[in-house]
């Protein structure tokens, strides 16, 4: 999944309201999911799912997505930039702040908390799934209206394909900014993906762990400064953006 960190703490938790992700994902779950796993195509199902060879027991797991256990998303989720925010080394202020400012982007759920729970799963944002299409049609509406419901400042550190799942609302982006991150080497910016995710780890880690009222992008950029990055307005896209730029991991 991706993550997109508020500093507002609106979002309604999805698995309670009645146009929720969590709804939602559950009706993605069971109309696509257990029709094309359950009938014992699993090659099939590799491929819907963009799978190699040797993940076969990824397309296991969804077969009993609806009856498995669950645990908090936060443990569920891993990755490179779930590593560099470390929230089990986060100080008990900071993840009480986790569990109400950040939203995780996720492919079947919609949007997700922190401390909501969730089974394990394979579907990657890039996915079309038969008789639903892709994830992007099936979550702009939905992940709009909880973006459009919120309030407060929203920092999207989403990758491109889980921001393409829900793009910022045109009623939102006034209060929204996206961070990039870039690697500066013999005077040249270049994107690369392990280090941009695990800055936005890194990132998002100092957010939790800072007493630092951020309430505008303006205000975000000092923070990033003095978290020790070096932080730029970059572009003239209707979302603000901010630039970080880092010459190491």
């Amino acid at each position: 999944g991706g993550t997109c960190w508020r500093w507002a703490s609106s979002l309604r938790q999805a698995r309670n309201a009645s146009n929720s992700g969590w709804s939602s994902g559950v009706r993605l779950a069971s109309t696509s999911f257990r029709p094309l796993l359950a009938r014992v195509f699993p090659a099939a199902a590799a491929r819907v799912l963009g799978l190699g060879p040797t993940q076969d027991g990824d397309v296991a797991l969804n077969t009993s997505l609806l009856s498995r256990p669950c645990a908090p998303a936060i443990r569920v989720y891993s990755g490179v930039l779930f590593d560099a925010l470390n929230y089990s080394a986060l100080s008990a202020r900071a993840r009480r702040r986790a569990h109400s400012r950040i939203a995780i982007s996720s492919g079947l759920w919609g949007l997700v908390r922190p401390t909501d729970l969730i089974p394990g799963y394979r579907l990657s944002g890039v996915v079309s799934l038969p008789a639903v299409g892709t994830l992007a049609s099936a979550w702009r509406g939905p992940i709009a209206s909880e973006i459009e419901a919120s309030n407060g400042l929203i920092v999207d550190l989403r990758s491109g394909t889980y921001a393409a799942l829900g793009p910022i609302p045109a009623s939102a982006r006034s209060r929204a900014v996206s961070v990039r991150v870039l690697q500066e080497r013999a005077g040249r910016r270049t994107v690369v993906s392990h280090l941009n995710k695990a800055t936005k780890g890194r990132i998002l880690r100092a957010s939790l762990e800072s007493d630092e009222h951020v309430t505008s992008a303006s205000d975000l950029v000092d923070a990033l400064r003095g978290w020790g990055y070096a932080a730029e307005f970059s572009g003239s896209s209707a979302t603000a953006r901010i630039d970080v730029i880092v010459t190491e991991l």
